[in-house]
């Protein structure tokens, strides 16, 4: 008798489990992240990115590739697979900026040895969310923003020679002429794989995730074509999942008349499983 009603009491508890999995299911939306792409009126995709999920943490990385031909690819692709390698080895990140420089510095000089005496190299954007809190790094040119109550939030300066001027105008060592004349230049002065790569931009101090948060990040052909405006309206919209976030910014920056349009990519992030609960 009393192995009957422990097997009977067994047999409830399997079936209550799946019946709260089942309620846990429906209170959640779509778990996948959004990618995207359009070669914009490029011959060659030079574009690159990737996303894992570990017991670290959730990894996203973004390389924008620089140089002619299929150079720009290479590098692009080298960054990427090197730091989802990279990656792939820790089962828990306590530094994160020292993983970032460590593994960007590596990357570079595996860059230069495939580069040898050609001009190439890549803008490379990773973000990792882990225990609640966001943390990136970036070099070069790759957008990072956050959408958070309806409102997308730049979260990236970029390594441009307008940002560039406006730090040393705030630093005192260039006059206010000078930094006006150079806020129009978008050229970037720091990228992986140039000769005389050195510091990548940051975060400080680490964003702490609320629910229902979504990180972005985007190469020139999405931010350059699709305004910020444009870009929440979509990223808000309850109705679609990140994907289907993802590509309807990649038409939107498709529809664009620009008659000179860089590859484009995004990326739509989704930190709820990241925050602590």
């Amino acid at each position: 008798m009393i192995l009957q009603i422990i097997l009977f009491l067994l047999t409830v508890c399997v079936i209550a489990r799946g019946i709260f999995q089942l309620l846990g299911d429906k209170e959640t939306y779509d778990a996948s992240d959004g990618m995207a792409q359009t070669t914009g009126n490029r011959d060659v995709q030079a574009d690159a990115m990737d996303i894992s999920i570990t017991a670290a943490g959730k990894l996203a990385v973004m390389a924008d590739g620089i140089g002619k031909e299929n150079t720009g690819k290479v590098c692009a692709g080298l960054a990427v697979k090197e730091f989802m390698d990279a990656f792939s080895f820790y089962k828990a990140i306590h530094n994160p900026e020292y993983f970032f420089e460590r593994t960007m510095y590596s990357i570079h000089m595996n860059m230069q040895k495939v580069l040898e005496e050609r001009h190439g190299g890549a803008s490379v954007g990773v973000v990792l969310l882990k225990e609640g809190r966001l943390y990136y790094a970036m070099a070069g040119q790759i957008k990072i923003a956050m959408l958070r109550n309806g409102e997308l939030i730049p979260l990236s300066e970029g390594q441009t020679i307008s940002v560039l001027a406006q730090r040393a105008y705030k630093d005192g060592k260039i006059s206010r002429q000078e930094t006006i004349w150079s806020m129009e230049d978008e050229g970037i002065w720091n990228y992986v794989g140039k000769d005389g790569f050195h510091q990548m931009e940051v975060c400080e101090i680490p964003v702490e995730l609320k629910k229902g948060d979504l990180v972005v990040m985007m190469t020139k052909g999405i931010f350059e074509e699709v305004s910020y405006a444009e870009l929440e309206k979509t990223l808000v919209s309850p109705a679609l999942t990140a994907q289907e976030k993802a590509d309807r910014i990649i038409r939107r920056a498709e529809w664009s008349d620009t008659q000179d349009k860089e590859n484009g990519s995004i990326m739509v992030l989704l930190t709820d499983g990241a925050i602590r609960g």
